[in-house]
């Protein structure tokens, strides 16, 4: 198990565009599947409507939990938060600022976006 340089956005409560139903299916399913791997992102970025994916309620926060044991990174927008009134929500990962994200984009090889 070992972290690489890639860095994930999550920009949308889900992945792909569709029912919102589906989006949240395959965000769920590609998550589980990055977390049986052997090869982890050194962090997921979500801002915009992606910090809804760390929040109460989210249908991940399992996922979520797993990858961040195995040492993935998870960095959430705090204006984003604010902005949809759910700072108070959070159950996962790291509340940061876009300079936190800039960084992580930065030191990133490769940045991949949902």
């Amino acid at each position: 198990m070992s972290t690489n340089d890639t860095v994930i956005l999550v920009t949308s409560n889900g992945m792909g565009k569709g029912p919102e139903e589906l989006q949240l299916l395959l965000i769920g399913k590609y998550l589980q599947l990055l977390g049986q791997g052997e090869d982890f992102p050194a962090a997921i970025c979500f801002y915009t409507e992606g910090v809804k994916m760390v929040i109460d309620g989210s249908p991940v926060l399992e996922q979520l939990a797993a990858l961040e044991k195995k040492g993935v990174r998870l960095i959430v927008c705090s204006t984003c938060l604010n902005y949809f009134g759910l700072a108070d929500k959070v159950k996962i990962g790291i509340v940061g600022g876009m300079t936190d994200i800039l960084e992580a984009q930065l030191r990133a090889g490769k940045v991949i976006t949902l």
